[in-house]
């Protein structure tokens, strides 16, 4: 391979890493963005218009890059269903626990779904596991425990339901990726996201109309926020998320979505405030220590080849 081909290569794979890491940036503001959102909307109707918008955008994006595809009558069910489970149950269940909780606490449960997703392999499809995995998942269950039911929070039972909301819902994310992995190479991903989307928007309708006697007048900042999500945290981000898997390995794309509670954490103390414990504070830093080896082995695979 000439030298020519190889700095090519070298700033292909750079601008993937770029990519994935933006995405990866806009989708730890997510919280917060919902707790500004939370001024003039209730947990539903911000899940109704967040993905009415991302429909919209969605709608546009499809037609330009006309990756537009029917399904058959099989997979329109499978997509309804992970639709309804991924973006109308799943949302549902992450806004409101983000309003009875903080969202940096928020953040750092959310990076425990991957042992929540390794628990019900184990549970309910017999997934064989190591000892370093099973003590990883200990580990994660015993943080989410000491989140949620830890002396700082005293009797505050609002913010423990919370956060109790959040791990159910990290048990309807879990369902939802293994109904999605059934479909998901069978079309494009715009594809997948565009049925996803509009039908767990169209499920969102009946949730957020038990919520029609609480809509006030919204502010300018609430409406930025909701923008914000609908656009840039499902559509903007996910583009860019399947930009980087084009040339990263998978395993170090989802190493590095550990990168999303930490910088959840860091944009909630920034933007919302929020005190920042010793706990997350070294709970950050192993993230980061894991993030930074893992792409530090990445850029010496590809130094070799």
């Amino acid at each position: 391979m000439s030298e020519a081909s190889v700095v090519s290569s070298n700033t292909r794979n750079d601008v993937n890493l770029m990519s994935t890491i933006s995405a990866i940036l806009i989708w730890s503001t997510s919280f917060v963005a919902t707790k500004i959102s939370y001024v003039s909307f209730s947990p539903f109707t911000i899940g109704f218009f967040r993905f009415f918008i991302a429909t919209v955008a969605l709608v546009i994006v499809v037609f330009i890059r006309r990756e537009f595809r029917r399904v058959s009558v099989k997979d329109f069910g499978l997509l309804s269903l992970s639709g309804i489970l991924g973006i109308t149950f799943y949302f549902a269940l992450e806004n409101t626990g983000v309003k009875m909780t903080s969202a940096s606490n928020a953040a750092m449960i959310v990076s425990a779904y991957p042992a929540i997703t390794a628990i019900l392999e184990l549970l309910v499809f017999k997934v064989k596991t190591t000892f370093v995995k099973t003590m990883g998942i200990a580990l994660a269950v015993g943080g989410v425990c000491e989140l949620s039911f830890s002396a700082h929070m005293g009797l505050d039972t609002t913010q423990v339901i919370g956060n109790i909301l959040l791990v159910i819902a990290g048990v309807v994310w879990t369902f939802y990726n293994f109904v999605t992995s059934k479909v998901v190479n069978s079309y494009p991903a715009t594809t997948v996201s565009f049925y996803q989307t509009v039908i767990g928007t169209i499920a969102f309708i009946p949730l957020a109309g038990t919520e029609l006697h609480q809509w006030t007048q919204p502010n300018m900042e609430s409406c930025l926020a909701l923008l914000y999500l609908g656009i840039c945290c499902s559509v903007v981000a996910f583009l860019l998320y399947n930009y980087g898997l084009r040339k990263l390995s998978s395993s170090t794309v989802v190493t590095m979505m550990n990168l999303v509670p930490v910088f959840g954490v860091i944009f909630s103390v920034l933007i919302l405030h929020e005190r920042l414990e010793l706990k997350q504070i070294i709970g950050g830093i192993v993230v980061l220590l894991g993030v930074y080896l893992t792409l530090h082995q990445y850029h010496s695979k590809q130094r070799f080849k």
